[in-house]
């Protein structure tokens, strides 16, 4: 089967990031994160659903719980299946924002913050507990970014955009911060900037190339085994979705551009033929 990408949901965001596949209600949800939207969509009808937020959203998940967690300019925010807000928790200073967040088997919701300007070393790690206690477990970062953990769990993965880098850790059981951080790869310039990925059921990992127009799919020692060529400069993030878990759904960004008639940017595009499957998302435990 040849490799076919499509647009599947249309749109016009300025950064589309964060796709989450919802197996149980074969929808995808995805934000954008300068217009402050919460999507939730289901691609194969076409049926569409969005909340405004008045804050900027780097990512959202589903609950177990029902509605949505959500990484904000501020911290955490709890949503409602209706769309209202719960409750939040606001404890990033000024000039600080979430970026990119996932959740863990235990249903915890990771998330990277940094400084608006991405301020060298200004970044951390976060983690929201099902109880909604929060912890910081790495600091120093830049912008991170793409993360996400191995099928067996025992290593976690950490792109830092700016710096052009994708972190590997070990996992300690019954230990929250990851352990022996390393450099699993950089990536030069001509590649574009590292941006979101996601993980298969083989443990490659899949890379929005920001600038590079590409998906990068690497192994889990960190060497390129292949890539995928998108119509659009600005990929941002990705995730494998669909019945059989083997739809990789691409979110992009039209922010600093000027595309024309019929160019995609600011869609999700649908890639299939890949021949590979993705892990099931995980919700948040609270």
């Amino acid at each position: 089967m040849a490799i076919d990408i499509t647009v599947a949901i249309p749109d016009t965001a300025r950064v589309g990031e964060g796709p989450f596949w919802d197996a149980e209600t074969r929808r995808l949800c995805w934000v954008d994160i300068l217009s402050g939207t919460l999507h939730d969509d289901d691609p194969d009808a076409l049926v569409r659903s969005a909340i405004q937020l008045p804050t900027l959203v780097g990512a959202a998940v589903p609950k177990a719980s029902g509605g949505w967690v959500a990484a904000t300019a501020e911290g955490f925010t709890d949503i409602a299946p209706e769309g209202t807000w719960i409750a939040r928790q606001d404890f990033l200073p000024q000039g600080i924002r979430m970026n990119d967040a996932k959740c863990d088997s235990a249903g915890r919701f990771w998330a990277g913050a940094c400084a608006m300007d991405f301020d060298a070393g200004r970044g951390a790690l976060h983690v929201l507990h099902p109880a909604w206690k929060t912890d910081v477990v790495l600091v120093g970062l830049t912008q991170p970014n793409g993360l996400d953990w191995s099928p067996d769990g025992a290593t976690f993965y950490l792109i830092d955009t700016q710096a052009r880098e994708l972190l590997a850790f070990d996992v300690v059981p019954d230990q929250l911060a990851p352990v022996d951080r390393r450099v699993l790869a950089h990536f030069p310039a001509s590649l574009g900037y590292p941006d979101g990925m996601t993980v298969d059921a083989n443990g490659d990992l899949w890379i929005a190339m920001w600038g590079g127009g590409r998906i990068l799919r690497l192994s889990p020692e960190g060497d390129i085994v292949g890539q995928v060529q998108m119509p659009v400069a600005q990929p941002s993030s990705c995730a494998f979705g669909g019945p059989d878990l083997d739809v990789l759904y691409v979110t992009t960004a039209r922010e600093g551009l000027q595309p024309g008639p019929g160019d995609p940017a600011g869609s999700v595009l649908a890639v299939t033929g890949l021949s590979v499957r993705g892990l099931p998302s995980r919700r948040f435990g609270g």
